[in-house]
């Protein structure tokens, strides 16, 4: 098949990044692949298996909150294997806190990972198409927390109600290029964010798989989605078939699950975590199910 250019994905190494890979390089992409260097032997795995399809892949290893890193990964990329036509602003990172328990710190890396490197990535990928001259197609990764405040979530919404404002904007100034600027809001998805952030280890310490049961029982299709599933819709995005669709952050959720909160009590003499599923907001110790992975 021949190529239908070239995609650079950030935060690859794997959850919904490794599949939105996968699945690109099967519509017949090249795959340059970005994640942070601790990251590179899953990037090595992945590249065989992109090389495996009949596909070019190029890594390059960075930070995305680092304006020099973003700028390098361009660059290689289109020294590597010849230009930039989709960019997949994917990674991202996750911490579950309240409001009253985050710090400063918490909360400026978060901004500077999910913010700032969304905005690098659109910034110098649109620049790069831009000289091009073809068009393109950027990405980015927002959530359903960008479109609904979640308790125990402030500084990751904030992150991702910031994305789909950049998205729309980005989309007004380089719509004249031809470029289309689009995000994806996944919902439930069963990704490692989950368990790195301690969120369902937090509702059911000894069986977080009981977490993931109770939420596929509040879904209207009867299962979480997985990262094939937003990979999908990100193929939809990239494809030409998507020209008229731009400023949009789509929902990869079922109608019916948004948020699922969780209340959580201790019983005063065992210890032990028991959940409420409940649809208002409780004076009660709180967490919420997270949805997209690390970088």
């Amino acid at each position: 098949m021949e190529s239908l250019g070239v995609a650079l994905i950030t935060g690859s190494a794997q959850g919904i990044g490794r599949a939105i890979a996968l699945r690109l390089a099967d519509d017949g992409f090249n795959i340059s692949l970005n994640d942070l260097p601790s990251t590179r032997a899953e990037l090595d795995v992945l590249a065989s298996e992109i090389a495996s399809k009949g596909r070019k892949s190029h890594i390059v290893t960075g930070d995305v909150s680092s304006e020099s890193d973003v700028q390098k990964m361009i660059r290689s990329t289109v020294q590597t294997l010849g230009s930039l036509d989709v960019m997949v602003a994917n990674a991202g990172i996750c911490i579950a806190k309240s409001i009253l328990s985050t710090s400063t710190e918490e909360w400026d890396r978060i901004a500077a990972v999910n913010g700032r490197g969304t905005f690098l990535c659109y910034k110098y990928a649109a620049e790069q198409m831009i000289n091009q001259g073809h068009g393109g197609r950027i990405i980015g990764a927002s959530s359903i927390s960008g479109k609904q405040g979640s308790p125990n979530l402030p500084a990751y919404g904030a992150s991702k109600w910031a994305i789909r404002g950049l998205t729309q904007s980005a989309a007004r100034e380089f719509g004249k290029y031809g470029i289309t600027v689009n995000a994806y809001a996944p919902g439930a998805t069963e990704t490692n964010m989950t368990q790195v952030v301690g969120i369902a280890s937090a509702v059911n310490p000894g069986d977080p798989e009981q977490f993931y049961k109770d939420v596929r029982g509040r879904t209207d299709v009867g299962r979480n989605g997985t990262p094939a599933d937003v990979a999908s819709l990100v193929s939809y995005l990239a494809s030409k078939e998507a020209s008229f669709i731009t400023g949009q952050s789509v929902r990869s959720t079922p109608a019916r699950i948004v948020h699922l909160i969780y209340c959580i009590t201790r019983s005063p003499s065992m210890g032990a975590v028991s959940t409420t599923r409940t649809s208002s907001y409780l004076p009660r110790l709180c967490t919420i199910y997270a949805m997209k992975r690390r970088i």
